[in-house]
């Protein structure tokens, strides 16, 4: 095994419901219809969730390490073996033999918050619930099911309580990968950058990793040091050792490509993605947008139709949706803009707060009072440049242009070099007088990333003509 090396030296050359059991046993696919539930079935994942469960030893509310037997339950081996199904399957099996094993029932649990992120089943969310409260139950405070928690916490937006969760599990183990990790996830989505890049450095310094590195790679890029955080993700890519951390890694890479306007870059990246895992959702979706902005409409709607059979999320929605619409087909357009209503009621139900998703879609797909709404409520629980800049769009579309300015000039404060921010700011700035400013940030989204959007690049391009 690669041993990895930290990320910094690269700077010098994852609402419950009751009655069903954790341990239900369930062949998903089988059920006729399951997946047409209200529209779709889908999962909300946190954008930082890693490629792979990142699972460390149990401690008791001691800090004593809790060692499992070779072949015990809540052995971790389980489940980095590439069949994740077959782990958890692994997992309920062994918990009915030995139903107090509560480092098993914790790793059950964050089993289901990552089965839940791969299969597009909210459901999982509940059921996750449960076995962390299993585990809980049977030995209070262990760092395992907490660390469980801060995870299930992020993957339903609950940002504050993911937060609180991660401290508590690295109070009783400090080196808890998926706490040190569900840490960094909190504080950015909770638009505290600078104690997120501090709480990355930590992470890297204690369990340098294909998951701390990709959380210290975003947390740069998200600083406008792009060059950095490229050469992160390439040393996560290096230090990859499975075919899921390889999927992941060369994903992330093809997504900053991509954001940096590198097309056919990001086309190498998802082609080594899909070479470890075929069916690597985010990295079809990935190359489908790629293709999409280097002309191949048709190679990048048979893509994005194969995602979104497979997991309706509302991002693939809206890009095949626009695709669509940009050849003139409407009614095929609207379809799946209206698919992104049942996504947000299924996540919704499974205790997901899908409020930036509401924002993003309805604001050019639907309602834009809801839209607005909204942005004011997932505004109110976190303040972050993504949803400072949805909040932005959500004023524009709704005609308060002088109210939206300066939340679209602070989403571009941190340095984030993002296409779509610019082209917000440059079209609110146009709408508020501004044609000169407008002019220079329109053009700035269209030299970052000229194919950042089919309808929105062509709305930008014609407002520079004009």
């Amino acid at each position: 095994m690669v041993a990895p090396a930290r990320a910094a030296a690269v700077l010098n050359p994852g609402h419950e419901t009751e009655g069903t059991s954790p341990l239900m046993d369930d062949n998903r696919s089988a059920r006729p219809g399951f997946w047409r539930i209200a529209g779709c079935a889908a999962l909300l994942a946190v954008a930082l969730t890693g490629g792979s469960v990142a699972l460390g030893g149990a401690r008791d509310g001691t800090g004593v390490n809790v060692a499992a037997a070779p072949g015990a339950v809540s052995s971790p081996a389980l489940l980095r073996g590439g069949d994740l199904d077959a782990g958890v399957r692994a997992l309920q099996a062994g918990l009915r033999a030995q139903p107090r094993d509560f480092a098993g029932w914790a790793t059950l649990g964050l089993a289901y918050v990552e089965q839940a992120r791969t299969t597009a089943d909210p459901s999982r969310y509940p059921e996750a619930a449960q076995a962390l409260r299993r585990s809980l139950s049977l030995r209070p405070g262990n760092d395992a099911a907490l660390a469980g928690r801060a995870a299930l916490a992020a993957a339903r937006h609950d940002f504050a309580g993911a937060l609180a969760d991660a401290d508590r599990a690295l109070a009783l183990n400090p080196y808890s990968e998926r706490a040190l990790c569900s840490r960094v996830d909190a504080l950015v989505e909770l638009g505290r950058y600078e104690e997120a890049a501090r709480a990355a450095d930590t992470a890297d310094e204690r369990r340098p990793g294909v998951p701390v590195f990709t959380r210290y790679a975003y947390v740069r890029e998200l600083r406008g040091d792009v060059i950095t955080a490229r050469r992160v993700l390439e040393q996560a890519l290096a230090a990859a050792t499975t075919p899921g951390d390889v999927a992941y890694v060369a994903t992330q890479l093809g997504q900053l490509a991509f954001s940096q306007g590198d097309h056919a870059g990001a086309l190498r990246h998802y082609a080594r993605a899909l070479a470890a895992d075929d069916g690597y959702l985010p990295a079809l979706e990935g190359r489908a947008r790629a293709q999409a902005a280097l002309g191949d409409r048709a190679a990048a709607i048979r893509g994005l139709e194969q995602v979104v059979a497979r997991a309706p999320l509302p991002g693939p929605l809206v890009a095949l949706g626009e695709l669509y619409e940009d050849r003139g087909d409407r009614a095929r357009a609207r379809a799946q803009y209206a698919l992104v209503d049942a996504w947000i009621a299924l996540a919704r139900a499974n205790g997901v707060d899908a409020d930036l998703d509401t924002a993003l879609a309805a604001a050019d797909h639907g309602d834009k009072a809801a839209a607005l709404r909204a942005a004011r409520a997932e505004w109110s629980r976190r303040r972050t440049v993504h949803t400072e800049d949805a909040l932005a769009w959500a004023l524009h579309v709704n005609g308060r242009d002088t109210e939206a300015l300066p939340h679209a000039r602070r989403a571009l404060a941190t340095g984030y070099r993002n296409a779509p921010f610019l082209y917000h700011l440059g079209m609110i700035e146009r709408a508020t007088g501004h044609r000169s400013e407008a002019d220079a940030h329109l053009r700035a989204a269209l030299d970052l990333n000229s194919g950042f959007s089919p309808l929105g690049a062509r709305a930008a391009r014609a407002e520079v003509a004009r």
